[in-house]
């Protein structure tokens, strides 16, 4: 897909074909949710028909309202999904974690991708042409459940971030997206749990519907009061606990 005629690869728009995962071991994806139950030889004849690739940190994955062509599964990285408004505001949506698929917009019907995905650092990802969907959901009944449960969890997540919006104060969405990022990715450290990949306090603003003076005052706030520590691109969740229950506090 990215190689010249002598085979060699070669990188286009930030993303990379990549040589040296041509012979793929099932072991990469055996104990992913999307990929339990399938047999050995059911592992080996999915990683056939997949491209690996690696993306460059800032380099789009796919982008909104782009056909279709592929789904991806994420083997490292993190990946940022965001979307922008019809007042040209960019909204992130989620953060992807090793592990989960993305840019499954066939398995809802779409030819066309709902937001544009981004590696939020250097990324390596698995590629199939989405018109192999049907053939996996019929050939795997258990990559198929899986991947419909990827999908409910993501639409479920999706009202509970219009109900934040709409009835949250700023400081609740801020501390739970701060604890939930902290579930999800988070590196244990002598300090507390930190976020592992670079993000700004403009992406925290862009993903709480705020914005980056609010975030900046929380923040440093927060740190005068114990509950996190940040610094460029950086940010430890000290004190999951108190943050959590500052989340869910009801408004005064």
């Amino acid at each position: 897909m990215f190689c010249n005629e002598a085979g060699a690869s070669i990188e286009v728009a930030g993303i990379l074909e990549n040589p040296d995962m041509s012979r793929l071991d099932r072991s990469l994806i055996a104990r992913l949710p999307a990929f339990q139950g399938l047999t050995p030889d059911d592992l080996d004849r999915v990683l056939a028909r997949a491209t690996p690739l690696r993306i460059a940190k800032g380099a789009p994955i796919f982008e909104c309202e782009q056909e279709a062509q592929s789904f991806f599964l994420l083997l490292d990285g993190h990946v940022r999904v965001v979307r922008t408004t019809p007042q040209g505001q960019e909204v992130i949506i989620r953060y992807i974690s090793p592990g989960e698929l993305l840019g499954i917009a066939i398995a809802v019907g779409r030819a066309t991708y709902p937001a544009t995905a981004v590696a939020a650092i250097d990324c390596v990802v698995l590629a199939w042409p989405s018109q192999l969907w049907p053939d996996f959901v019929a050939a795997y009944p258990g990559f198929a459940g899986n991947a419909y449960k990827t999908i409910g969890d993501r639409l479920q997540d999706a009202h509970a971030r219009v109900i934040e919006l709409s009835t949250a104060q700023v400081d609740q969405r801020v501390a739970l997206a701060l604890v939930k990022l902290a579930q999800q990715t988070g590196k244990p450290t002598a300090e507390g749990l930190l976020i592992d990949f670079p993000i700004s306090r403009q992406d925290i603003a862009e993903m709480t519907g705020t914005t980056l003076h609010t975030v900046s005052r929380l923040l440093t706030a927060w740190q005068e009061s114990g509950l996190v520590k940040s610094g460029r691109q950086k940010v430890t969740v000290v004190d999951s606990d108190r943050l959590l229950a500052l989340a869910e506090a009801a408004p005064s």
